[in-house]
């Protein structure tokens, strides 16, 4: 069945490819800085490139043969002695595409999925949007795929960053670079920061991060540990990987230790990992309790429930246990981040996801039916405590970036799902100064305010002074959910003062708000009276 819906799709998806139609040449603005896309975990194409003969296949992302790819290319471990994770397959090599100037490996992850899902579609549209506004492909738009099986700081991707700023740099005319990354590519770009900041502060001039996990996302993480993860969503889970063969991946991906977050962080609420768990009193009778443990104590959980984790690779039993020496690579990591300093001359903006039940604390088991063996806790379905956030990472570690930022804006989105929000085009394109610039749009609550009319007047007689004020604004908003109200809205307020050798003055002030069909238009009328002393 799952062979004959493929051959299905590869059908339908030539069929398409053959009936699209050509594009209209794209509007081209020579002025812009150029920009770089950084994507973030699972968001770059890998290619496997054969060692005997040099052909290579897409190994991730692809949907047809997706799980036996993952297994025989994909599944890797790691080195301490290099800090690098190695595929299992000795006769193949992981590599990044190059092809559109990098664009290519980060726009849409599946490139042969022609009628499939969304999830794959990593920055495609604002690949779309931003060639809108007059940037073109290797002049002004460039994209930094990556292995993001690796460390955030491994060298060799710091090495290839390094190399691609500089070639950008050079291909623009020596006009610094805009960053634009999403997700975990943001704490690759601190590292960067770190690591390497005579060379981040060369060539970078503003550094945009969206949904950046800077303190981690421990809840989503642990329950990755213990219970796998799905890359996409829906029915095309039916023909992408299982969550427990991305499991085996994941257990030995440095990237995945580091997205537990910094072990000294001050959470507000720390986030711990819950079990109900049968104990025994010194009468031998049992009892059920919920036991916590923060995250530095969940780390035992961690290595107890995976101590017999395996795998057959080529028909070899492998152990693939919780890694302590990935563990303690990814704490020297979060050592680095937390030593971050932003180069003055350096434009941070920080956009963070609002307004989704993201996973902050994880429990398995329950009263009923506690956990009476730690080695069968991937059998338990997680169940989270939530905060808020883009359903992935907290609001609370993406806007601790620790850095001097210029805005950070909190927008209503899902994790991946924000790349395609209009709202953050619109920032993007403010901050960057993409096209016309608009004097009057207020990033931090997306409002376009128009003054429409200014009068003043003040008249002074015997010792009474009388003055008037009165505004007009057209407030443009682009949800039009907050225009649906057709109602005017009035709002007064009345100050008075009395004071010495009896004086008195005393000012009075109405706000109405116009509901219109695109916008609101807000007049205030403002009147005060000062009476001075007999």
């Amino acid at each position: 069945m799952a062979i004959l819906l493929g051959e299905i799709l590869q059908t339908m998806e030539l069929w398409l490819k053959l009936m699209k139609k050509p594009q209209p040449e794209a509007y081209v603005n020579p002025n812009l800085d150029p920009v770089l896309l950084v994507p973030g975990v699972g968001g770059s194409i890998l290619h496997a490139v054969s060692d005997p003969d040099g052909s290579q296949e897409r190994v991730w992302v692809r949907f047809l043969s997706a799980e036996y790819k993952l297994k025989t290319k994909l599944w890797s471990r790691y080195d301490p002695s290099t800090g690098k994770t190695e595929s299992m397959d000795p006769n193949s090599t992981i590599m990044i595409p190059e092809d559109r100037h990098g664009l290519y490996a980060i726009d849409i992850l599946d490139p042969d999925l022609m009628i499939g899902s969304e999830g794959v579609y990593y920055f495609h549209d604002m690949i779309v949007e931003m060639r809108k506004w007059g940037f073109e492909e290797g002049k002004t738009l460039f994209g930094f795929g990556y292995d993001f099986r690796q460390s955030n700081r491994l060298q060799e991707t710091m090495d290839r960053l390094g190399a691609k700023l500089e070639s950008i740099y050079n291909a623009a005319g020596g006009k610094k670079i805009n960053i634009i990354s999403h997700s975990m590519g943001g704490l690759l770009v601190k590292c960067f920061m770190c690591l390497q900041s005579d060379i981040f502060e060369k060539y970078v001039k503003n550094w945009v991060a969206i949904t950046a996990p800077f303190q981690g996302a421990p809840g989503s993480t642990n329950a990755t540990f213990l219970n796998g993860m799905s890359f996409v969503e829906g029915w095309e889970q039916n023909l992408f990987i299982s969550k427990w063969s991305m499991h085996q991946l994941l257990i030995e991906c440095p990237s995945v230790y580091e997205l537990r977050g910094c072990p000294n962080f001050h959470w507000e609420h720390v986030p711990v990992l819950e079990l109900w768990r049968e104990r025994h009193d010194s009468e031998g009778k049992s009892h059920v309790v919920l036991e916590s443990y923060p995250p530095c104590d969940s780390i035992e959980i961690l290595k107890q429930a995976l101590v017999n984790n395996t795998v057959n690779y080529d028909g070899e039993d492998i152990s693939l246990p919780f890694n302590l020496d990935i563990l303690n690579w990814a704490n020297k990591t979060w050592e680095i981040l937390s030593s971050a300093k932003l180069p003055s001359q350096v434009k941070f903006y920080n956009i963070y996801g609002t307004n989704l039940e993201t996973p902050h604390s994880v429990c398995f088991g329950s009263g009923d039916k506690p956990v009476t063996d730690l080695q069968k806790l991937r059998y338990f379905q997680a169940k989270y405590v939530f905060v808020d956030g883009d359903g992935t990472v907290p609001i609370e570690s993406a806007k601790a970036d620790g850095l001097n930022a210029e805005a950070r804006v909190g927008v209503p989105g899902e994790h991946r799902g924000i790349l395609r929000e209009p709202h953050v085009f619109r920032l993007i394109k403010h901050w960057l100064k993409a096209g016309v610039p608009d004097p009057f749009y207020n990033p931090l609550n997306d409002f376009v305010i128009l003054p429409t009319a200014f009068e003043m007047e003040r008249y002074k007689e015997k010792g009474v002074e009388v003055a008037s004020l009165k505004e007009e604004w057209e407030i443009i908003s682009k949800d039009q959910d907050d225009l649906s109200n057709t109602s005017d809205k009035i709002c007064s307020i009345s100050v008075s003062h009395e004071g010495a050798n009896q004086s008195y003055s005393e000012a009075h002030a109405t706000l109405v708000i116009h509901p219109g069909t695109d916008s609101k238009h807000v007049q205030l009328n403002a009147l005060a009276v000062s009476v001075d002393a007999l």
